[in-house]
């Protein structure tokens, strides 16, 4: 090409080509929306269900553990087939379903006389969000133009960080200042608004697309690999610690805080998980794909065993905002990281089983967790279990070392 040649086509528009992959589209604002309501319900009640359980069923640790992850575990089961079911029946008939699901549910917090009961409610909540959330993130990717899908995604996943910040803040005020009846009435005006969006939420014009072609195609038979992928399992087993050690923090704050007195500070928490990690997303990603792996997961690695650290031996409320600001610096930086690690571990045709597979081991990281706590709790204290988790993400550095970081 000569030198002529270079020079037209710098002076060539560029705009016309890319003017109509438009990132904000109806298609894309509405599903955003959706699921940032999705996810507040999920913040608004997963700090408080367990204190709750205690108050109302006088539960014990482990069973008020059970209560609030008892909704990860009804996920987990959802993610198993979550994948398959949607690309079989469709991204809205699904979604639709699992809303109506949703409300139902929430409808159910408000009259459940007994323990049994409200871990079956959270069990069949969790596993309708499991298949709403997975419908929206499809409906989001096939409405966010190729060329900016990375852009698109990140803008998307803001919905849990933004949800992260106010539901649970929003869930240990509605019930200081007024009761669990109140924040369950919440809960269910939040799952109707989402119910009523998503009736509106209809295929854009590459989903219609997408349909078609996969009305043609003939699908595959469930099978093994449609559920975990192998090459994402041993960053799964890294993600499903981590998981585990997330669930502790995120179920037992607002019994921590009563018994230490720092309910302010534990209001504060999420604000102060969220604010750091949107700042810093965009850097830390440049900075993985410029120097590899390691440096952003040992880094995330560091700074979220020094905030579980932090939360063992806290005694004012600026402790555990500080706690909650390395929280979102360290798992926060975590999470991402490892979906980046996933997605190059597999093939393009197999990046979504990638990411659920990642999903569903800290899934169940975040489901054993609160079960296998709440014993410890009883038995030994806050401060002593926060202590142990600090303990499992350094047995985790030392995992990802073995499965990961050596090669990376």
């Amino acid at each position: 090409m000569t030198v002529d040649d270079d020079s037209r086509q710098e002076r060539t528009p560029k705009v016309d080509s890319t003017a109509r992959e438009r990132l904000i589209s109806p298609t894309f604002v509405l599903a955003w929306v959706v699921n940032f309501l999705q996810y507040l319900l999920f913040y608004l009640l997963v700090t408080t269900i367990a204190l709750y359980a205690v108050r109302e069923f006088a539960a014990s640790q482990t069973a008020s553990g059970l209560a609030a992850s008892s909704f990860v575990i009804g996920a987990t089961l959802g993610r198993i087939f979550c994948g398959y079911v949607i690309d079989t029946l469709g991204k809205r008939p699904v979604l639709l379903v699992s809303a109506v699901v949703i409300a139902l549910t929430s409808t159910l917090y408000l009259v459940v006389d007994s323990l049994p009961l409200l871990i079956a409610v959270r069990i069949v909540h969790g596993c309708a969000y499991a298949f709403a959330s997975t419908a929206l993130m499809a409906i989001a990717q096939t409405a966010i133009p190729s060329r900016r899908r990375a852009e698109g995604t990140g803008y998307f996943a803001l919905t849990s960080t933004l949800a992260t910040a106010v539901g649970p803040a929003l869930g240990l005020a509605l019930v200081g200042a007024f009761t669990y009846d109140i924040l369950f009435i919440a809960s269910l005006a939040i799952a109707v608004l989402a119910l009523a969006l998503s009736i509106f939420l209809r295929p854009s014009a590459a989903q219609r697309q997408a349909i078609a072609e996969a009305k043609k195609a003939t699908r595959p038979r469930f099978s093994f690999r449609d559920i975990a992928h192998p090459a994402v399992a041993p960053i799964g087993a890294f993600m499903l610690l981590i998981g585990l050690a997330y669930g502790g923090v995120i179920t037992f704050l607002n019994g921590y805080a009563v018994e230490r007195g720092v309910l302010t500070g534990a209001g504060l928490f999420f604000l102060a998980y969220a604010v750091p990690m949107l700042l810093m997303r965009p850097v830390l990603g440049r900075l993985q794909d410029k120097r590899g792996d390691n440096i952003v997961v040992y880094l995330g690695l560091a700074l979220f065993i020094l905030a579980l650290g932090m939360l063992a031996l806290a005694t004012a409320d600026w402790h555990v905002v500080l706690a909650g600001a390395l929280t979102g610096l360290g798992y926060g930086t975590l999470m991402p990281a490892c979906q980046a690690i996933a997605v190059n571990a597999v093939p393009r045709e197999k990046i979504g089983t990638g990411i659920s597979t990642l999903f569903l081991f800290m899934d169940l990281g975040l489901g054993l967790g609160p079960i296998l706590l709440g014993a410890l709790v009883a038995a030994t204290g806050y401060g002593t279990m926060y202590a142990t988790l600090a303990g499992v993400a350094a047995a985790a550095a030392v995992l990802y070392f073995a499965v990961h970081g050596r090669r990376a």
